[in-house]
């Protein structure tokens, strides 16, 4: 093919999808570049190693993941149902991979960690880099929660760390079991991991509330926030 102006994002794309698949260590420069449909002169005009295209990978996910982490947590409605709509996300995004590829792939970043955190520095830091930023958006919103009576955690830092460990530790179980339902039980967890008082809880699906009653649509309970764009949450 030569160095077209989409060579770079070729392999990116392949890589990713064989580490989701297969892990990292398994593969070599030429399957990537096959998959690719490009030629190894590509691979090595963009990237110095193998180590340095999962550096592009990781930092290209997390480019997506960053966005629409922020748009699902920083929306105007409570605390508590923003999180709680991160959770939906996550369990739609590995629901529908598990329909596409009849497994459930998990967390990039967690699969490179459980992989690759003792082998390469620059990995390593990199994806501690990634996960206390996950931090840093989930304790925004677990602060904001606190502040008004929803939460009683005392330290919003370490709340939010065991939120992301959660979130990530499920992934975990469901990739292990080949089943989404394993994700059922976050939202659950979350509410007892924070502390969660009753009007807490009840913020979480108020809005959800509202909209089922305006439509005709049923109890909150059959209600579920719309499948966010793009590739969020893991």
């Amino acid at each position: 093919m030569g160095r077209t102006s989409d060579a770079k994002e070729r392999i990116l794309s392949a890589a990713q999808t064989l580490i989701e698949l297969r892990g990292y260590s398994a593969l070599g420069v030429a399957e990537i570049c096959k998959a690719a449909g490009v030629p190894k002169g590509s691979f090595y005009y963009f990237f110095a190693s193998k180590e340095d295209l999962a550096l592009a990978v990781i930092d290209a996910h997390w480019a997506v993941q960053r966005d629409d982490w922020g748009r699902i947590l920083g929306a105007g409605d409570p605390p508590l149902q923003r999180l709680r709509r991160l959770f939906e996300a996550t369990q739609a995004v590995q629901h529908a991979g598990q329909q596409s590829c009849g497994t459930v792939s998990g967390c990039l970043f967690g699969n490179l960690t459980l992989e690759m955190s003792n082998q390469t520095e620059a990995l390593r830091v990199r994806l501690q880099q990634i996960f206390d930023a996950q931090a840093d958006l989930v304790e925004e919103v677990v602060t904001e929660a606190r502040e008004r009576g929803e939460v009683t955690v005392a330290d919003t830092r370490e709340a939010a760390r065991s939120v992301v460990a959660q979130l990530e530790g499920q992934v975990l179980f469901a990739k292990l079991y080949n089943d989404t339902g394993r994700l059922d039980a976050l939202w659950t967890n979350c509410l007892a991991i924070l502390g969660a008082t009753a009007s807490g809880a009840a913020s979480a699906t108020a809005s959800d509330t509202v909209n089922a009653a305006a439509s005709g649509t049923g109890s909150a309970a059959a209600v579920t926030a719309p499948e966010p764009e793009g590739v969020p949450a893991r």
